[in-house]
């Protein structure tokens, strides 16, 4: 009786657990379909900056100087300081999601002694302090709710620090998530920016050579912060939805093997019952047998009397 009350618990238990698990899938998958739209919706405004930031660093005059476009070669490349953003979630139960950017994010700080680790979402900032990894600054916002306003918050204190040349380089690590659902870790270069000396393409179209007016430096100084600040919300977003993505596989998973320990522990909880039943049969039919060998063997001693 005992070892049927406990199957019937853990049963009990499972299916609570399954409650929960599929209750986050719904919600995960709600979220996901929202960043994803966020990103449909400011994705064409992106590629369009991108293209012209693009058809201004192809057409820049020779010898061209600008903050923007400063690598600081006179700086060895082991004594220059890296800004590095880190983008994870704020909770777990999402599957390798924020192991692989913590994973990344380990290996470029070994790669870059003098850096300065900035840290987006709470996992990676828990992790860290865990571990004793410095982190210059936590940005204070969720994970959870990325906005452009906290983009270009972002953006503008990577700009102020470049501009002081507190950092010479800015690196972003964040999560891609492309058409098909697949998500990849990326590292991506921030600033300073490449020259380009040869025709690219974007979106399918090639950037030709252009006149830029009023002067190439007044057009940076007006775009680059709007295309850092819309690389930072795109990177967000695609992190946010990676990670939502990341929690509907992993509460699925969770989901399927509670209907399969669910399945077995019905098979256990019927095999219990059906023998409990027997065997409370085989006692009643003893039960009976004996009786009726009682009141045999009563009449064959009231006959003996007569």
């Amino acid at each position: 009786m005992s070892q049927i009350r406990e199957i019937k618990d853990r049963m009990n238990g499972i299916q609570s657990t399954m409650k929960i698990t599929k209750a986050m899938y719904m919600i995960s998958s709600t979220k996901m379909n929202t960043a994803k739209q966020k990103a449909a919706n400011t994705n064409p405004y992106f590629y369009s900056l991108r293209k012209q930031i693009l058809t201004i660093l192809q057409n820049l005059p020779d010898h061209f100087e600008h903050p923007y476009l400063d690598s600081r070669e006179y700086i060895d490349e082991k004594h220059q300081n890296k800004a590095i953003i880190c983008v994870t979630g704020d909770k777990g139960l999402a599957g390798a999601y924020n192991l692989n950017v913590l994973k990344l994010t380990e290996q470029t700080i070994k790669a870059h002694p003098n850096y300065k680790l900035y840290m987006i979402g709470e996992v990676g900032r828990q992790y860290f302090l865990r571990r004793h990894i410095p982190v210059e600054e936590s940005f204070l916002y969720t994970a959870q709710n990325p906005t452009l306003s906290r983009a270009r918050s972002i953006s503008s204190k990577m700009l102020e620090l470049y501009a002081e040349k507190a950092i010479d380089e800015v690196l972003i690590i964040y999560t891609r998530m492309d058409q098909h659902n697949q998500f990849t870790v990326d590292v991506e270069q921030l600033l300073p920016l490449y020259r380009l000396n040869h025709e690219v393409e974007v979106g399918g179209q090639t950037i030709h050579s252009i006149q830029l007016e009023p002067s190439p430096a007044e057009l940076l100084n007006i775009v680059i912060p709007d295309y850092l600040s819309g690389f930072i919300y795109s990177a967000l977003v695609e992190s946010y939805a990676s990670e939502n993505f990341a929690r509907m596989q992993a509460m699925d998973s969770a989901n399927k093997n509670g209907e399969e320990l669910l399945n077995s522990l019905s098979l256990q909880y019927n095999r219990q019952r059906q023998a409990k039943i027997t065997q409370e049969i085989t006692e009643v039919a003893a039960g009976a047998k004996a009786r009726r060998q009682q009141l045999q063997k009563k009449k064959r001693s009231q006959s003996t009397c007569k």
